[in-house]
């Protein structure tokens, strides 16, 4: 008998109907009816729904992703499962497949998915994404991949993926380095692998962790702020390598000094953020004031990260090297 893959279902766009009433899409779909809709699972491998929420994706939060990421692993230790699934909102779906990748220590696939139109609009995207990520996670050639996105018949790694439009069904890219591979019609096809994933696997989590987008003129108004309510932790979108305003600097070194960790990373689609300017505001003089270097990820996944590395220790070095890992 073929091993199974556990579907675990979250909620978002794949699982909402157009409600008459509200006048819009609300949650409406229960994970049976979403396998319902796919009849060609059938000839992939057994399939079992494990109902985890059915919320629209801006209400994820890094505890139900804990508390999902634990349940996935439990499945995962299962002799019989050779993968999960976890279908979810586009909205929040880079961060929890983040999330997954940095705290799942197994070499089992985590394939998460999702759809641009619900269940009930035409040319719904859902029951085919679900198919496609089904075959990955049953795939051994998925194993020790880390968490996959599987969307319109690409796979890509939860580390590289982002949202790129807010409406296109085309949406979910990985800049520069494009996808891992793609799902045919007749086999999964990987053509590059991604790096061994980092993992963070923290028994608890602090999620009081605030992100900052800075823009022209910004200033420390917003550090002030986080400063006095005592936060945990902060990570700030700069511009460029990194680099930010004189202001928002100051604000920056005033959380530093009050022992709140800042994490610093870059607005741009690709590189990484980099001591090379010296001047007031640029990364040079942030590493100075005890900053540390977000790498090459994106701002709201450094959040992910520092969430969970929050959970393992308060010590500025020790947190320092849980970034700009290649």
């Amino acid at each position: 008998m073929k091993e199974k893959v556990i579907v675990f279902t979250t909620g978002g766009t794949i699982a909402m109907r157009h409600d008459p009433v509200s006048g819009g899409a609300v949650p409406a779909v229960s994970g049976p009816e979403l396998i319902k809709a796919v009849p060609p699972l059938a000839d992939v491998c057994p399939v079992e729904v494990r109902e985890f929420s059915n919320i629209p994706s801006p209400h994820m939060t890094p505890r139900l992703m804990l508390d999902l990421a634990r349940k996935v692993e439990e499945a995962l230790a299962e002799p019989n499962v050779s993968g999960a699934v976890i279908t979810h909102g586009t909205d929040t779906l880079e961060e929890s497949a983040y999330f997954m990748d940095i705290y799942i220590d197994s070499d089992k696939p985590v394939c998460l998915t999702a759809a641009m139109r619900s269940a009930a609009e035409t040319s719904a995207d859902g029951p085919m994404n679900i198919l496609c990520a089904v075959r990955a996670a049953a795939s051994p050639l998925a194993r020790g991949k880390g968490a996959l996105v599987v969307l319109n018949e690409e796979i890509h790694a939860a580390r590289e993926v982002t949202k790129t439009h807010s409406a296109n069904p085309k949406t979910f890219a990985s800049p520069f380095w494009g996808p891992l591979g793609y799902v045919d019609a007749d086999r999964v096809i990987f053509r590059r692998a991604p790096l061994e994933p980092q993992k963070i696997h923290p028994t608890e989590i602090d999620d009081k962790v605030f992100l900052i987008k800075l823009f022209a003129g910004a200033d420390d108004t917003l550090f002030n702020f986080l400063v006095e309510r005592k936060v945990s932790g902060i990570v700030v979108e700069g511009f460029g390598r990194g680099n930010v305003p004189p202001g928002a600097f100051k604000g920056m070194k005033h959380a530093v000094d009050s022992g709140i960790p800042v994490v610093i990373t870059t607005r741009c689609l690709g590189g990484r953020v980099l001591d090379v300017y010296a001047y007031d505001g640029g990364v040079k003089r942030q590493l100075e004031a005890g900053v540390i270097l977000g790498g090459e990820i994106n701002a709201q996944k450094a959040r992910i990260k520092l969430i969970l590395a929050l959970g393992m220790t308060r010590d500025h070095e020790k947190l320092a090297e849980y970034f700009d890992k290649p």
